[in-house]
């Protein structure tokens, strides 16, 4: 007899239990797919500003598309925006839905997310300036370098485009709060690559321009005299 009052308490406790649950979770449902409505709306809205605006043909125009090509990745900046956009109110729906369930370390968690998205948007953009800053220079170096017929035109050009395309990688780095110290060294040792790597460029495909260069100094120097 006293197990049977025993499961019997136990299946009572168990049925109030889910009973005060089941309008919480009802609620914390109803909440997420109003965020997922939402997120739905507002990821249509951004693609089709996005669009709009020709975000994608600028980017293209500066040949950042062509960039991410090469390294497999296809730059969709519509879609892009859009995802993070969705994805940015989904979690924020997420954060709503376990507050109302009470579930406190789903929340903290969810929290930290939000808090860390800031820092990826940044990283992302680095990259992206990086990109068509690394691009336009590639162009001013390579003109410049091949008006002065120095040889080695091409290879200039490559370096200086890649040091900053390099750089705007480790800033994205630091900004993701990646390894900073390792990025310390590598960041060290790589400007004393560029150092070195400059200095045999220069001393293997400028060396006939600068010896021009001094003989021409000293020719205008002996006329003066």
């Amino acid at each position: 007899m006293d197990y049977v009052d025993i499961l019997r308490t136990a299946f009572v406790d168990l049925w109030a239990t889910i009973v005060l649950f089941l309008p919480k979770l009802v609620l914390a449902l109803v909440v997420f797919l109003i965020g997922v409505l939402i997120a739905n709306i507002l990821k249509s809205a951004v693609v089709r500003l996005v669009k709009v605006l020709k975000v994608d043909e600028l980017l293209a125009k500066f040949e950042l598309k062509e960039a991410f090509a090469k390294m497999g990745v296809k730059l969709d900046a519509a879609q892009f925006l859009g995802w993070l956009v969705k994805w940015f109110i989904l979690i924020f729906a997420l954060i709503a839905a376990a507050d109302v369930l009470a579930w406190d370390q789903i929340t903290l968690f969810l929290n930290q997310v939000v808090t860390y998205l800031p820092n990826v948007i940044i990283a992302v953009i680095i990259l992206l300036v990086g990109t068509i800053l690394a691009n336009f220079v590639y162009g001013i170096v390579k003109s410049t370098v091949t008006a002065a017929n120095i040889k080695s035109a091409g290879f200039l050009a490559g370096i200086a485009k890649w040091a900053i395309i390099v750089f705007s990688f480790m800033a994205a780095l630091v900004q993701l709060g990646i390894a900073e110290s390792l990025i310390q060294v590598l960041f060290t040792g790589f400007v004393a690559m560029l150092a070195l790597a400059g200095g045999l460029a220069f001393g293997l495909g400028g060396r006939e321009h600068a010896s021009q260069l001094l003989e021409r100094l000293r020719s205008d120097l002996s006329h003066r005299e």
